[in-house]
């Protein structure tokens, strides 16, 4: 990972070890200040040592603090010019003006799109597509929030002709799951990446030759370690949405690139899809008067 390193920081931090967090807080804290800190003085501010700095680094992907603080300085110079400081980090308060909200939420979700495209392996995004598109089956479990996710990428399959079917309900995803062979493909979708059924249902699909995906906030969840592949979306809680809420825009982009990535593998039959199925709904829209 060269890029997104806030975000998958920020969404992972709860769950790292005592001295580790603590260099995580730092950085954060003032990311600006990290990118120009030399690995000594980044340590002693966080009460830890060199060595306890680069395990940091490796724990995210870099190979040392010098990849990580090149990356740092890039995403502190991105989000300076896009302007994203007025909003990110900021609380809701009841009293707030509905404007000043509004630009807070748009501040907030356009970092979050950022932080999850800058994190997303395109090499994994690819062998995702290139499975869906061979696959008999495609199976998409998550509940509650992210069932409503699965839900929308099984809309978005099915009108460009690939079988996809979602499954939010334990007792059906696990049935389904057992029906998948070799060359179907699971993908099961959690924000923290430890709800029961989808962890039980991707195992299911998996013990039996399906390819297990999965799409998770935290790359090193129980229900990352059951899968094949891994997609990793950015979180960032804000007032009013936490936990699965605050994933739900993270979690339709990364489906929406596998979409993208899938269209375009198939486009002549995607685009005979797109004119046979608006040609189908025509007659039940209104004319314009």
């Amino acid at each position: 990972m060269t890029s997104g390193a806030l975000g998958r920081v920020e969404t992972e931090l709860p769950g790292l070890p005592e001295a580790l967090r603590r260099v995580g807080e730092v950085i954060l804290g003032d990311p600006a200040e990290a990118a120009r800190s030399t690995i000594i003085a980044l340590a002693e501010r966080a009460g830890s040592s060199p060595a306890t700095v680069t395990r940091f680094c490796r724990a995210f992907g870099f190979s040392g603090y010098a990849e990580l603080r090149v990356a740092l300085a890039t995403e502190t110079g991105r989000a300076a010019q896009a302007g994203w400081g007025a909003g990110v980090g900021h609380e809701i308060g009841p009293d707030d003006p509905l404007d000043a909200a509004v630009e807070m939420m748009a501040a907030a979700d356009a970092r979050l799109i950022q932080d999850t495209a800058a994190q997303l392996d395109l090499d994994v995004v690819a062998k995702v597509a290139d499975a869906v598109v061979a696959a008999p089956r495609v199976l998409l479990v998550g509940v509650s929030t992210s069932g409503n996710v699965a839900t929308m990428f099984e809309g978005r399959l099915r009108r460009i002709g690939i079988p996809g079917w979602s499954a939010g309900d334990a007792h059906v995803a696990l049935s389904e799951a057992a029906l998948l062979k070799a060359g179907d493909v699971a993908i099961g979708i959690s924000h923290r990446g430890r709800t029961r059924e989808v962890m039980e249902s991707l195992a299911e699909a998996g013990s039996h030759g399906a390819l297990a995906v999965a799409v998770t906030s935290f790359a090193r969840s129980p229900l990352a370690e059951l899968a094949d592949l891994v997609l990793t979306t950015a979180s960032r809680e804000t007032t009013f949405r936490l936990g699965g809420l605050a994933a739900v825009h993270s979690q339709l982009f990364v489906l929406d690139a596998v979409y993208v990535a899938v269209a375009q593998r198939t486009y002549e039959r995607t685009n005979e899809a797109f004119e046979r199925t608006i040609s189908a709904v025509e007659s039940h829209r209104v004319e314009r008067g």
